[in-house]
C-alpha cells in the first residue's frame, strides 16, 4: 500500500461545527481512518518522528489515542499502555485531573504500568489546550517513566496546548489547524 501526502490526509479530516458545544469546531478523524492510505500515512508519519529514539512503551489516551498508539507500538516494536477514564482499569491506579477546551476530566493509569526509567512516548489524536496530554505526562512521571515525547495527529495551534508540554520531551503533530 502506498502512503499519500500530508495535505491529502488533511483533506480527509471532516470539520463538524458546534460539536460538542456551540463554538467548537470538531475535527472528525473517522473520515481519514476509513481510508487505508490515509491511515497508513498517519501511522508512518507519527512513528517516523521517533524512529531514532529508544521507546519502551507508548502510552495512549482513551479512546482515539488507542487507535494510533497500538498501531505505532506494533510498528515500533514496543509495548502499549492505556490511559483511561476513571474506573475502567481493574488493578490499582493513580489518577490526574485536567482541564480541556470544554470542561474538566480525569484519567488513570495502572500504578505498576511502567518500570522506573522506561522510555515512554505519549500518543493521542488531538492536541488542543494540552490538558489531556499534560495529565498523561504527569501520570507517566508519577509511575517512574521517562518521557521521550508526545505525538499527535492534529494540533489546534491557536489553543497553545504545546506550551503546557515543555517538560514532556519532543512534541510533534502531523496536521495543524
Amino acid at each position: 500500500m502506498d502512503t499519500i501526502s500530508i495535505e491529502d490526509v488533511k483533506n480527509k479530516i471532516r470539520a463538524i461545527n458546534d460539536f460538542p458545544k456551540p463554538g467548537i469546531v470538531f475535527r472528525d478523524i473517522t473520515t481519514g481512518l476509513k481510508d487505508a492510505h490515509a491511515l497508513q500515512t498517519m501511522i508512518d508519519y507519527l512513528s517516523d518522528q521517533f524512529k531514532n529514539e529508544q521507546i519502551d512503551y507508548i502510552v495512549g489516551a482513551e479512546s482515539r489515542g488507542f487507535i494510533f498508539g497500538t498501531a505505532m507500538a506494533y510498528k515500533m516494536k514496543c509495548g502499549f499502555i492505556p490511559v483511561r477514564k476513571p474506573n475502567k482499569l481493574p488493578a490499582q491506579t493513580i489518577s490526574e485531573e485536567y482541564e480541556l477546551e470544554y470542561g474538566t476530566d480525569k484519567i488513570e493509569i495502572h500504578a505498576d504500568a511502567i518500570e522506573p526509567g522506561a522510555k515512554v512516548l505519549f500518543v493521542d489524536d488531538l492536541l488542543a489546550t494540552g490538558g489531556t496530554a499534560k495529565a498523561a505526562c504527569n501520570l507517566v512521571k508519577k509511575v517512574g517513566g521517562q518521557l521521550v515525547g508526545c505525538a499527535f495527529l492534529i494540533e489546534l495551534s491557536a489553543l497553545n496546548g504545546r506550551e503546557k508540554l515543555v517538560d514532556c520531551g519532543k512534541v510533534v503533530s502531523m496536521l495543524q489547524y
